[in-house]
């Protein structure tokens, strides 16, 4: 059996499989959990991270409001499903990250420039008070998704590098920081290889580690004639070497099937950011953006996630 290495979540948010389902990820009846109803003024709430804080949770949540202005900010919840947003921005900008680290919480997101999108890093101990360091990968790049421990004295930050346009690139990259100041040793992670993903691909939540390694949910995008679909996949990623995929499976996790990832601002989108994975019991509670308009949640657990993995594994 697979195990989580982290921290035990007491009170994750979870719902049982139903019996007969087959799939290694399952979705919450109740999605989804954030509208925009949540938050005055906004036009839609989606691609969001959520952080174990004190006895509940906390989140950096993306808010484009009615000006379709892109603005961060923050949330509490004491279950992980209902939540209060405060309206008042910490940031502008696009799909945050969250991961603890050092004793502090982190926070990734896709900044906007004048020359392009670049990611933007800062941290926190009470979601009140901020600080923000230099930017990351500049000029141009999205996905910015940090590792939530140092790997061989080294802070470690996925990204996928792009232009100014929606992408022409679609790989994954990472590289490799001693300050969080100076990033560098760039190395190559992955590109698509499957139809499902075969326009591009970008690191979804915080890496889990678990005895196998690094498990990694990301997105993948597909080029319908019918426009962009973005799906859920899942890799195995070295421990020490974490640019070296050990195993990928081949079929998506999860994929846009329900009325809230069909039909929305953007059609057709599973875009997870966040995952809350319980060392204890091996859960994971993944919230992913939904159409471009809500947020959602589903749930698996390592063991599950790994099988499926093994037994589709692109890499024989």
């Amino acid at each position: 059996m697979a195990a989580i290495i982290g921290d035990t979540i007491h009170n994750i948010p979870w719902q049982d499989k139903r019996p007969g389902d087959p799939y290694p990820v399952w979705r919450y009846t109740n999605n989804p959990v954030i509208t925009r109803d949540n938050l005055y003024m906004a036009n839609s709430i989606f691609n969001s991270a959520v952080v174990p804080c004190k006895d509940g949770f906390a989140g950096v949540f993306r808010v484009d409001y009615r000006s379709r202005d892109q603005k961060l900010v923050t949330g509490f919840s004491q279950d992980g499903i209902t939540w209060h947003l405060e309206d008042k921005p910490i940031f502008e900008g696009y799909d945050p990250r969250l991961c603890r680290m050092d004793g502090k919480y982190f926070l990734s997101w896709v900044k906007l420039t004048p020359h392009g999108t670049t990611i933007g890093l800062a941290h926190t101990e009470d979601f009140a008070h901020w600080t923000q360091l230099e930017d990351a990968c500049y000029p141009v790049a999205r996905n910015g998704v940090l590792f939530p421990r140092k790997i061989n004295g080294e802070y470690i930050l996925l990204i996928r590098p792009c232009d100014r346009g929606h992408t022409p690139y679609g790989d994954i990259f990472l590289c490799h920081s001693r300050d969080l100041t100076y990033w560098g040793k760039h190395r190559f992670v992955m590109a698509p290889v499957k139809n499902w993903e075969m326009t591009k691909v970008g690191a979804g939540p915080t890496p889990i580690e678990t005895d196998e390694g690094w498990l990694l949910f990301y997105h993948g995008v597909l080029t319908s004639c019918n426009g962009f679909s973005y799906s859920m996949g899942a890799a195995l990623l070295d421990k020490d070497e974490p640019w070296k995929v050990l195993h990928r499976a081949d079929s998506f996790l999860l994929a846009p099937h329900e009325p809230y990832e069909c039909f929305g601002d953007v059609p057709n989108v599973v875009f997870p950011c966040s995952a809350l994975a319980d060392a204890e019991t091996g859960r994971i509670a993944l919230y992913y953006g939904a159409a471009d308009t809500c947020v959602a949640l589903a749930f698996t657990t390592v063991d599950e996630t790994i099988r499926y993995i093994h037994e589709n594994d692109l890499i024989k």
